[in-house]
């Protein structure tokens, strides 16, 4: 039994939990949550770096980041599922560069107001991250993908989903106001895979 570390808030984790349903693999992994603040946390030995997810394969080797792992699962699902072989893959693996490093923007405003305390913080920095995340939305609502119409998708398009609901989670789902045509292609993911609804979690004030 493969073991994933990794928390319910965490967009990375729901990549890799999507993407494990997807693949038709989700039966063979075990989720066992981290708390990557605690430093008692085993997940600081798993992966030294001490982030989320990490997975813990049958003899003992731990494998991260997201991309790393689903990698992986798309190579033991066969391969070319998630992760096409051919020319495309680019495309996809740009997408999903793109999804996670709104994620990555995401989680260190999230972080900024979080774990410093306010005399200490910087609006500058704040607005520096909320940036990448506006040029990311504005670039990605002039083209979006391709109406999901169907159970196959893609790690570009799973990436990008969790990343969605992600802002949705931490930012109150501003996002939707000026991006109509993301908000239907995320409304047409959701429809087509099942485990997207079922690794939502409620939104929270941070």
């Amino acid at each position: 039994m493969l073991i994933l570390r990794s928390s319910p808030a965490s967009p990375f984790g729901r990549k890799v939990k999507i993407a494990a349903s997807v693949l038709g693999l989700s039966d063979r992994i075990s989720i066992d949550m981290a708390d990557t603040t605690n430093p008692e946390d085993t997940i600081r030995v798993q992966n030294p770096l001490g982030k989320i997810p990490a997975l813990i394969l049958d003899d003992g080797t731990v494998l991260y980041d997201s991309r790393v792992i689903v990698e992986y699962l798309d190579f033991i699902a066969g391969g070319g599922r998630i992760i096409p072989a051919d020319i495309s893959r680019f495309e996809i693996l740009r997408l999903q560069a793109m999804a996670d490093g709104m994620n990555d923007a995401g989680i260190l405003q999230v972080y900024e107001k979080r774990v410093r305390p306010e005399d200490r913080r910087h609006p500058d920095w704040v607005a520096y991250q909320a940036d990448k995340v506006a040029r990311a939305l504005s670039a990605l609502e002039a083209a979006p993908p391709h109406v999901v119409s169907g159970p196959d998708v893609n790690i570009g398009e799973i990436a990008l989903a969790c990343a969605l609901g992600y802002l949705d989670l931490r930012f109150k789902g501003a996002w939707r106001s000026t991006c109509p045509h993301l908000e239907a292609w995320l409304d047409s993911f959701e429809a087509n895979v099942p485990m997207f609804a079922k690794t939502r979690i409620e939104p929270v004030e941070w």
